[in-house]
């Protein structure tokens, strides 16, 4: 992997210290030229018409997303963000007075509000799996807890508030024995190290373009497995995703572009692709390998450093890292780093309820480095941090 390469093919990382890839990855200038081209089609000669055109290169998509997560091209829909593809899947199943939704303490903040509202509507009852000594979600307790009237597991495969990541392997076992729906949100894995649905064994995995993808924002794509299709009913019926058959009926579309709707931006779409091309060439197996080393030996600095802690769960961890410091407000944190040009954000008590009603550490600094970052950066991060811990260090004598 050629770093320096592949910093000069990322103009953001001549201007700040990028490490908040899980909110928003830098763009590079392949995926920027390939967007801004297709605008510039669509101004010459028409959107409709620059689509025609462009219709072999759009259909790519499809297939590039298939082989980044090991699936097939007419098992993945396009959406404009990946809230919209999990509420795709979610809405799409049905759910009766006493049926079981489980999910885990880390599961993100709008999943858990769609539960609790297909609760509040149909009367089913949501269960959350409790974690193990490791602070994952403990595979031997969802074993236990499912039963002929559990209608879904759906989990998040890496929270939005840490490095945990889920042992969503482990748990696509447990819901194939059991014959259960798995629905994985890999909004936080996809990009950051190798996602393969036949080794996961979910049913259904949504994901987001803009985050350790480098994709555009406004892009996020849904993936069902096909046999998962007789299960669902799409929740929207459009003329992207459905078909009159000239009398008061209409049938599916084959595949998963049933739950997509006609309009799409189709330059950000061209954009998803060669993000998603430009991660596949690089190679997700070095991408992964190492953006979880940065994670480590960023949270292994923070944790050396006297009055910084961080709270990063699981046996497994990622490139997320979130901390705090000793006397020092989280904002007051955040605004320090950006004030060295070092990029980064802050968690949300109210985006992961479960975690909160179990530790209640949050906010948090979240500091998420990707493969194009170097030691240098995070050197800058760690050394804020240490400012501010020593500033904050009581007086001894």
């Amino acid at each position: 992997m050629d770093i320096e390469a592949i910093r000069r093919d990322t103009p953001g990382t001549a201007n700040r210290v990028h490490l908040n890839n899980a909110g928003a990855a830098l763009l590079s200038r392949r995926t920027l030229r390939t967007m801004t081209a297709h605008l510039e089609l669509e101004a010459a000669i028409g959107g409709y018409e620059a689509a025609d055109r462009e219709r072999d290169r759009i259909d790519a998509t499809y297939a590039n997303i298939a082989r980044l997560v090991g699936g097939a091209p007419d098992e993945v829909a396009l959406f404009d963000n990946s809230t919209h593809a999990w509420n795709a899947a979610f809405y799409s199943m049905t759910f009766a007075p006493g049926d079981r939704i489980l999910t885990g303490r880390a599961e993100y903040g709008s999943n858990v509000l769609a539960y609790l509202q297909i609760a509040r509507r149909t009367g089913a009852e949501v269960f959350v799996v409790p974690n193990d000594e490791s602070g994952q979600l403990d595979t031997s307790a969802l074993a236990e807890l499912i039963d002929d009237r559990t209608r879904l597991v759906g989990v998040s495969h890496v929270p939005t508030s840490g490095g945990l990541v889920n042992p969503a392997a482990e748990i696509g076992r447990v819901c194939r024995a059991a014959g259960v729906p798995f629905l994985l949100d890999a909004t936080q894995s996809v990009g950051q190290f190798p996602v393969d649905v036949a080794e996961l064994g979910c049913d259904m995995l949504t994901a987001t373009g803009r985050k350790f993808l480098r994709g555009p924002r406004g892009t996020g794509f849904l993936w069902v497995r096909r046999q998962a299709l007789d299960h669902l009913e799409p929740y929207v019926s459009e003329i992207a995703s459905a078909t009159w058959d000239g009398k008061r009926g209409f049938t599916w579309r084959d595949g998963a572009r049933r739950f997509e709707t006609w309009e799409v931006s189709y330059a950000n779409a061209l954009g998803l692709s060669a993000a998603v091309e430009q991660a596949l060439e690089i190679g997700m197996e070095g991408i992964g390998r190492r953006a979880v080393e940065l994670g480590t030996l960023l949270r292994d600095r923070l944790d050396a450093l006297p009055g910084v802690t961080t709270y990063d769960l699981g046996r497994q961890r990622c490139a997320i890292v979130t901390a705090k410091v000793d006397g020092v407000s989280t904002a007051d944190v955040a605004a320090a780093l950006g004030g060295r040009g070092v990029n980064v954000t802050t968690t949300v008590a109210e985006h992961t309820q479960f975690d909160t009603e179990d530790r209640g550490v949050h906010p948090l600094v979240r500091l998420s480095p990707h493969y194009y970052n170097i030691e240098a950066e995070l050197g800058l991060a760690v050394e804020v941090f240490a400012e501010l811990a020593t500033r904050r260090a009581p007086e001894s004598g």
